[in-house]
């Protein structure tokens, strides 16, 4: 809250009357001695040392209506930070960027990319076939956490159920897939994971190649009001890359055409 506004309230305070008019001026009292560096629950502790004993909620209600907010940023961490006690090992590289597949579901890719709108973050973890470079299953959330890509891998099992043929997922070293709740759900699947060396992104081109052309036809074309339209418009864009976007190094089909005119399974 600006500053103007900061005291515009305060002079508001003193105008008006209501249950909490005391508590409203302990809390701006407590927030301008500590130089707006304490969050509610800090503010709460110092009331109770000024002995007063409100409920936290209602402190945090009465500081959100008067725009007080701790001017020191939190510190950030990772949302899977958590997941690092159950790192499994990395992988090696087995594609070498030798990125040419002769059989569907022989060779797959697959990242997470962040998308903003309006303020606020969702996550895209594609999986791409290598073969016919079809996006086989994905996943949409607004968390980057381990069901991102356990929900992924659960729409990549029915298609590759049954198969004798080895099948290998290719990834960076993200922690994601580095969990060894990840690494033990490709072993149920009998996947072979293989990940891209230590800062390079090179080694898994063809997918970060998928995210560029997204962007570039979609997310730069278009200015989405609320996360549900981009959530709606991802959706319908897989589809349309999938089924009815001709590359020409598929011989001018679709990813989808490109399969049943020239698969082996």
């Amino acid at each position: 809250m600006a500053q103007s506004s900061y005291f515009y309230y305060r002079k508001k305070l003193r105008e008006t009357h209501d249950k909490y008019e005391n508590l409203r001026d302990e809390i701006c009292d407590i927030c301008e001695s500590c130089y707006r560096t304490y969050g509610y629950r800090r503010v709460v502790l110092e009331l109770r040392k000024r002995g007063l004993m409100f409920n936290h909620k209602t402190v945090q209600r009465l500081m959100a209506e008067m725009g007080l907010k701790c001017l020191v940023r939190r510190k950030k961490y990772d949302r899977v930070f958590q997941e690092k006690t159950l790192q499994g090992r990395t992988a090696p590289n087995l594609f070498q960027r030798n990125f040419k597949a002769t059989r569907s579901m022989q060779k797959l890719v697959t990242d997470v990319t962040e998308i903003n709108v309006t303020g606020e973050k969702v996550f895209l973890s594609p999986v791409m076939d290598l073969f016919n470079r079809e996006i086989v299953s994905y996943t949409i959330s607004r968390r980057q956490d381990l069901s991102l890509v356990l929900n992924m891998l659960d729409g990549l099992a029915p298609k590759i159920a049954g198969s004798s043929q080895q099948v290998i997922l290719h990834s960076d070293r993200g922690l994601l897939y580095s969990s060894l709740i990840f690494q033990h759900s490709l072993k149920k699947l009998n996947i072979t994971q293989s990940m891209s060396r230590k800062g390079n992104c090179l080694d898994n081109a063809v997918i970060e190649g998928f995210f560029g052309i997204l962007k570039s036809e979609l997310l730069y074309l278009h200015k989405f009001v609320s996360t549900d339209e981009l959530v709606s418009k991802l959706n319908d864009y897989i589809s349309f890359y999938n089924n009815h976007r001709i590359k020409e190094n598929l011989h001018g089909l679709s990813p989808v055409d490109f399969k049943y005119k020239y698969a082996i399974y």
